[in-house]
């Protein structure tokens, strides 16, 4: 073969590269989306997300973080909404299903897992991610390894969650359940050993455990046993707002932007980014 031949072959090798990398979101930004079919620019929502789970949904000062708030943020600029006209609000897990039946947020987007009981009150986009419950202890503690080996311990969770309904539902009498009503005062009790582990969803965990005051301090365990699909809440009935919800979530993922918030957002934690969950599955 010719020095020209060769030198043609690999020019278009590389350029059919290029092309794919740009279409798999290579460059791992998260990118400005398309208006979806309906949206007008110009509007305001009003969104619930978690406060206190740092790489997740987090508020420190006048600013918002983590993984839920930057896909919160990309499905409101689908819908035609700036993140300037965005009013975010807390929405603590016993409170979620309120926020939307009384109109105080529009959308929900704080791990909120699909299940068949919250459908009866709301309705869900999604989903967009797929956790599993897991236990973060305190780093020098070997003999933690899964949910088996609490036996006679302290476990700690959040009143109105799956991850304590799984708890009193599977080990009753086996293992002491404490709640709280947010996951900082888990951690608090696990850090003063009020408490021996604490469990919920592994990507809150990783988020906890990657921030700087606790790193050489908490570790995941690693070894989830259910799984979580998280969906956005939106109000009982909206079809509409679900289905544009979505076209929304379908964007996020195909543009490499859903894979670009989780490595900002968690990516330093060692947490394994997963492959993404089909929008509108629901």
């Amino acid at each position: 073969m010719s020095t020209t031949a060769v030198r043609s072959r690999v020019a278009v090798v590389l350029a059919v590269l290029a092309t794919t990398l740009a279409g798999c979101g290579g460059d791992g930004e998260i990118k400005s989306p398309d208006l979806v079919k309906g949206a007008q620019e110009g509007g305001r929502l009003t969104i619930g997300i978690s406060f206190d789970e740092p790489g997740v949904g987090f508020k420190e000062g006048d600013a918002y973080s983590g993984f839920d708030v930057d896909t919160a943020t990309y499905v409101a600029k689908a819908l035609g909404v700036d993140a300037k006209d965005i009013t975010w609000v807390r929405a603590d897990p016993g409170e979620r299903e309120q926020l939307l039946e009384s109109g105080k947020a529009d959308l929900v987007v704080a791990t909120y897992s699909i299940t068949d009981e919250r459908k009866q009150a709301v309705d869900f986009a999604g989903p967009y991610f797929v956790a599993h419950q897991d236990l973060l202890i305190r780093r020098n503690d070997t003999e933690i390894t899964g949910p088996k080996t609490l036996d006679g311990r302290t476990l700690c969770s959040v009143r109105g969650t799956t991850s304590s309904d799984y708890v009193r539902e599977h080990y009753k009498g086996d293992i002491t359940l404490k709640e709280y009503p947010r996951y900082s005062e888990c951690v608090a009790a696990l850090l003063d050993g009020t408490v021996d582990a604490v469990t919920t969803d592994d990507l809150i965990l990783a988020g906890y455990a990657s921030q700087e005051k606790y790193k050489g301090k908490l570790k995941v365990v690693g070894d989830g046993f259910t799984d979580e699909r998280y969906g956005i809440g939106v109000e009982k009935g909206d079809q509409e707002l679900v289905d544009q919800v979505n076209a929304a979530l379908e964007q996020y993922v195909d543009d490499g932007s859903w894979e670009a918030a989780l490595r900002k957002s968690v990516g330093d934690s060692g947490y394994e980014i997963p492959d993404p969950p089909k929008p509108g599955t629901a």
